[in-house]
């Protein structure tokens, strides 16, 4: 957390706020925040007097194009993560850890209560991929031409382990995490434990179109909010209240009445219903 659609979400709402609006400064109040370069003060001279061109979305990734070939800014917001755009005067929460300053009083502010979230600042003339080195890992998106179902069944092919902690590998799928792969699995009828290589291609068909679908629905909401996450407003996300089964254990499956199961699988929690999930199952709904 956040995944996907919660990184899309604040994408989508940092091209709407911070656009073509000149960086007059920044704040670092923890250092390790910022990955690259290694001297804050480099790092804000960097951005300063640039504006932000676009903002672009690799997996989980944030990364934004500076204007006049200035570089790129890069974020990750990891764990507990939360980009604000606020203003100046706003007060400060305890875990603020990076300020950039813009015109008319306003700021991006980076508030994260884990602290592992990074961002970087790539020199231009320098690719991105050499310096956020996480970006070349990644697998294709889930909205690309690319994640065809050939694309997955070959990722997924002679694979001896279990579906749901395939789809957590950013190598695999990108931008997929806990929430939506217990979500898609569901969707697509198929058990968490289901190993990879057991999978049918109309399964895997299934499956990507699941995966889709309820990344769609979700950015639609605006999000999952269960702890931390907000978008750049400040505002929660809403698809928790819709969740088919995940952060549902106990509680009766929307479809069919049984009891949601919790299980752990490569020590993440993973949510289905016994029900409607089966080796061959097909869940059939609008």
């Amino acid at each position: 957390m956040p995944e996907l659609p919660e990184v899309e979400t604040v994408r989508r709402g940092l091209n709407q706020l911070t656009l073509n609006q000149e960086i007059t400064g920044g704040d670092v109040l923890l250092d390790r925040t910022i990955a690259y370069p290694f001297s804050v003060g480099e790092f804000v001279n960097g951005i300063e007097k640039n504006a932000i061109a676009t903002w672009h979305r690799r997996g989980k990734y944030l990364i934004a194009e500076l204007s006049s070939s200035s570089g790129w800014l890069g974020v990750h917001l990891r764990m507990t993560g939360q980009l604000l755009w606020l203003d100046r005067d706003e007060p400060l929460h305890k875990h603020t850890r990076v300020r950039l300053f813009f015109g008319n009083r306003q700021e991006l502010r980076f508030v994260d209560q884990r602290t592992f979230g990074k961002i970087w600042w790539v020199p231009p003339g320098v690719a991105v991929e050499s310096i956020i080195t996480g970006l070349a890992k990644l697998a294709a998106d889930p909205f690309s031409s690319e994640f065809t179902v050939e694309y997955l069944a070959n990722k997924l092919q002679n694979r001896r382990r279990p579906i749901k902690t395939a789809l957590l590998d950013q190598s695999v799928v990108a931008g997929l995490g806990n929430i939506y792969a217990d979500e898609a699995l569901f969707k697509s009828g198929i058990l968490p434990e289901t190993l990879c290589i057991n999978l049918q291609l109309k399964q895997i068909e299934r499956l990507r179109t699941a995966i889709i679908q309820v990344l769609e629905t979700s950015i639609e909401a605006g999000g999952t909010t269960f702890s931390n996450f907000l978008n750049v407003k400040g505002t929660n996300g809403n698809y928790g209240g819709v969740a088919w089964v995940y952060n549902r254990a106990g509680e009766p499956c929307r479809v069919c009445g049984t009891a949601i199961q919790r299980i752990r699988l490569a020590g993440r929690s993973s949510h289905f219903c016994s029900e409607c999930q089966t080796l061959r199952g097909v869940i059939r709904r609008d």
